[in-house]
């Protein structure tokens, strides 16, 4: 994959690498860190499907990581139950360093809206870093004659219960967003669970659905296209790659905010030097201009973190999942 720079794409890089956090405890097994040579393939468990935001994201790191290790780093695809299976599948991995997960928001939703997702999110994992964040975004397909978001509560009021929206598994902001929508619109439509962010898209562009509300980064394409059209962002304020779409909170519905986020982590149990060497080599490959040009080329943000912070992410995730089902009624599965 190349990248190319453009002036206002590096004015951007300049800016994100000034945010890359130091690490206090990590920076103190420098030296240890420095030890750890991987000499074999590294495995990076993406648990959402090829062509996703996610998979995009963490395949631009994996090419930047890679040489910074030593070894390439081969994305594996486990989409499906919001994340479930790649999160189990990691959590039982060898803590040897060869194997990471792309860890997100819906693994800690997953927390309370699944009975058992057989997983712990903060237990069976070591966050090494969070990576991107990335706004959510309410879309329709052009065909159906929906233009504003008063359009689309008009019809949802109209016709009770009869829209349906696409999501990306229970649990994911395109779900729980969904919801809260729905609460604050004081309409209603059924949820149609796809197995990730491409399938809820493919869903809206093929009319098999009324709406959704996927991460930005897997929509903007689309609707930079014309082939969708968005409706507002989910966000506290509204996305630079798309500065004429209001957030929904301007358009009059309070309490629909969502930011969607990533990063990596590794098994629990995974050593200090080894962690450390994956986090020295993250906040590496996030200060070079073409990695920052190519994830906000897609409509997230770079947001890099400490571990300390990426674990705090995770338990506040957690609270606001639960805050949220109990606004919109949601009972876990």
């Amino acid at each position: 994959m190349t990248f190319h720079i453009h002036r206002r794409a590096l004015c951007r890089a300049i800016a994100a690498s000034a945010l890359l956090p130091t690490l206090p405890g990590i920076v103190r097994a420098a030296g240890a860190a420095a030890a750890w040579k991987p000499n074999r393939p590294i495995k990076w468990v993406v648990p959402y499907l090829a062509g996703t935001g996610p998979d995009n994201g963490a395949r631009i790191m994996a090419e930047a990581v890679g040489p910074l290790l030593g070894q390439p780093i081969v994305i594996e695809n486990r989409g499906g139950a919001a994340g479930n299976i790649g999160a189990r599948q990691v959590a039982r991995a060898t803590p040897d360093g060869y194997t990471w997960i792309y860890s997100a928001a819906p693994m800690a939703a997953n927390m309370r809206m699944q009975q058992n997702p057989g997983y712990d999110a903060v237990k069976d994992f070591r966050h090494i870093m969070r990576l991107t964040t990335s706004d959510v975004l309410l879309v329709v397909n052009p065909a159906s004659g929906i233009q504003t978001l008063q359009d689309l509560v008009a019809r949802a009021r109209a016709n009770p219960g009869k829209l349906d929206y696409a999501s990306g598994g229970v649990g994911t902001p395109s779900h729980l967003g969904v919801e809260l929508f729905l609460h604050a619109a004081g309409v209603q439509a059924l949820h149609v669970p796809y197995k990730g962010a491409s399938e809820l898209v493919n869903a809206v562009l093929g009319n098999q659905v009324s709406f959704g509300m996927p991460i930005f980064s897997v929509a903007f394409p689309h609707v930079q296209g014309g082939k969708l059209r968005a409706l507002g962002v989910a966000g506290s304020k509204r996305n630079a790659a798309l500065p004429e779409v209001p957030t929904l909170a301007e358009l009059g519905l309070r309490g629909v905010e969502l930011t969607s986020w990533g990063g990596v982590s590794v098994p629990a149990g995974t050593p200090d030097a080894i962690a450390a060497r994956i986090y020295e080599a993250f906040g590496q490959a996030l200060k070079q201009p073409s990695v920052i040009t190519a994830l906000t080329d897609l409509g997230s943000q770079v947001s890099p973190s400490t571990p300390e912070a990426y674990v705090q992410a995770f338990a506040s995730e957690i609270e606001l999942t639960e805050r949220m089902m109990k606004t919109a009624k949601l009972q876990p599965l």
